[in-house]
């Protein structure tokens, strides 16, 4: 009798081999994070077709999936699934790479340099934008128009602070957009105006740039491509095999790049595309006509905003600011119009992640998703995300776990604005400030990206942050809010396997399991056995989509 059981089970066992699809690549003597709980590290994997169908030891892979025609080798290194960053502006960040690079400025006389040797390459007429400046850096003076009109006189000057929330005007740019002494304010957004003079600074926050917005060329579809395949480049290079985002220009011209990019064979990698919370009636027929995309490219995501930024000062708290008292932040987006916006893209069975920084717009951004759950029909689609989720009420950090809302944050923030964060808003609020433990411990599905350009799209330089928050000024060592730190493991979590639910792919992407594809990234250190303090410094060596390599680094 036992041997016939025996015989019977080695059967079954035959028969799911035989069943089992040939592998056309296997992956051995390799470290493999695979992001899967209950198969967390393996030596070698097998793929067919893009997906991977044996994930184990040598033996058990070549057992199971029998000879393939590509070995690879990869000789000891680490690999984890691809990464994928929850929030980007990818065409900007295309663009930006090829624009005047004033991130690390120190000093005004440095940002007025760069700009007037920028400025020299162009031709007369020609917009100067991008830019990603930032004014802490040397010591909080804003810049100002007068800095930049003697060398920029014909060229308009739009340069944007890396947090996107405002940006300098020279005087040509705004008498392009009629932006003068009399010009108010509009709702959401200010012009900053010289005390004595009562003339406009060049300094121009939220709302108050959509007059120069409308005024600038829209780029031509070659230009817009080139923008891609730089951010594309870039991406890969860095083991980005997947950006959701948010939008640069207006939406639907990013979703057209994209989707010319996929007809043409240039896309190599996979995005989610989002498009302007107002245009969701838009955005409902397009479904209706074109369905929502593939596993490569898709959409359905809406993207809008309650308030500013924190740099910016026009980020929505409680309480004033203490280093400006004069003001606690606004809305930017008119708070009747946007709840109504958010109720009916909702019930209309659309994906929604609307932008909330400071304390008093994630509570009221949280208050408006629990009425849609509660008012509005059933919906697939209703995966809420609050992007950044930055500055929480303690109150704050339990509703996300219990709502099932994703806080869609970007760790570098934290070691960026560490720097100068308790100057704004003090020691008290910055308890709760960028609360990566918090809500995890409360068991929310914490995401992570980079917010490019507003940040570096690397996700190593995200994950060195939520591990070690030391801060770019190398003031804290031992870490910002230290008590907020998350360990590796769950910062890798954050870039794979929890984003891929924040885009609806927990069943295709973010873990290497049979079944899984094989996006997939080569790096030249161990994460989990090297001090966390030189997690920024390992680099990426191979980057695999659907186990076709993308990028490969020259040593």
């Amino acid at each position: 009798m036992k041997i016939v059981i025996y015989t019977f089970f080695a059967m079954l066992a035959l028969a799911a081999c035989q069943n089992q699809p040939a592998a056309d690549t296997i992956v051995l003597n390799a470290t493999i994070w695979t992001g899967n709980p209950e198969q967390p590290l393996v030596s070698a994997m097998a793929i067919s077709a893009g997906k991977i169908v044996a994930a184990g030891d040598e033996k058990e892979v070549r057992k199971r999936a029998g000879k393939a025609n590509k070995i690879i080798n990869l000789g000891g290194k680490f690999v984890t699934p691809g990464f994928i960053d929850n929030h980007t502006h990818f065409l900007s960040g295309g663009h930006n790479l090829a624009s005047v690079q004033l991130r690390d400025a120190k000093t005004p006389a440095e940002f007025i340099r760069r700009i007037k040797a920028y400025a020299a390459t162009l031709p007369k007429g020609e917009w100067i934008t991008g830019g990603d400046w930032d004014h802490e850096a040397w010591g909080g003076e804003l810049p100002r128009k007068e800095w930049i009109d003697s060398i920029t006189p014909g060229n308009p000057v739009f340069v944007s602070r890396l947090d996107g929330h405002m940006a300098l005007a020279n005087s040509l740019t705004l008498e392009l957009a009629g932006i003068d002494a009399e010009t108010p304010s509009p709702e959401g957004g200010t012009i900053v105006k010289d005390p004595a003079t009562g003339q406009p600074t060049g300094i121009l926050k939220d709302e108050a740039m959509n007059p120069v917005y409308k005024v600038m060329p829209d780029p031509g579809e070659s230009v817009f491509d080139e923008m891609f395949e730089r951010a594309q480049a870039h991406a890969l290079s860095l083991g980005v095999t997947q950006v959701h985002d948010v939008g640069s220009y207006g939406g639907w011209p990013d979703l057209e790049t994209y989707q010319r990019a996929k007809k043409e064979g240039r896309l190599k990698m996979r995005i989610y595309a989002f498009v302007p919370l107002f245009t969701w009636p838009r955005l409902a027929d397009y479904i209706t006509e074109n369905g929502r995309g593939d596993d490569q490219l898709h959409w359905g995501g809406l993207k809008g905003f309650v308030d500013g930024s924190l740099g910016s000062t026009t980020a929505w708290f409680y309480e004033p600011y203490n280093d400006e008292p004069g003001t606690s932040g606004f809305p930017v987006t008119d708070t009747t119009l946007l709840r109504m916006q958010i109720l009916q893209a909702d019930s209309a069975g659309l994906h929604l992640a609307i932008h909330a920084i400071g304390d008093r717009a994630n509570d009221w951004l949280l208050d408006v998703f629990a009425e849609a759950n509660e008012t509005n029909p059933p919906n697939p689609q209703r995966r809420f995300r609050i992007e950044h989720a930055q500055h929480l009420s303690r109150a704050a950090i339990g509703r996300f776990a219990s709502q099932n809302v994703i806080p869609s944050m970007q760790p570098y923030h934290a070691i960026d604005d560490g720097r100068w964060a308790e100057k704004r808003i003090g020691p008290e609020r910055i308890k709760t400030t960028y609360a990566f433990r918090s809500l995890l411990d409360a068991g929310a599905r914490l995401t992570f990206g980079s917010d490019w350009t507003v940040a570096p799209l690397s996700p190593l330089e995200g994950i060195y942050a939520a591990v070690t928050r030391r801060t770019l000024d190398g003031a804290n060592p031992g870490g910002w809010v230290p008590e907020q730190k998350i360990t590796v493991e769950e910062a890798l979590r954050c870039y794979t396997v929890n984003n891929a639910y924040a885009g609806f792919q927990e069943e295709k992407l973010g873990m290497l399991k049979p079944g899984m594809y094989a996006d997939f990234v080569v790096l030249s250190d161990n994460l989990l056995n090297i001090p966390p303090e030189d997690i920024a410094k390992v680099t990426v060596l191979q980057t695999f989509v659907e186990g076709r390599e993308v990028f490969r680094r020259n040593e």
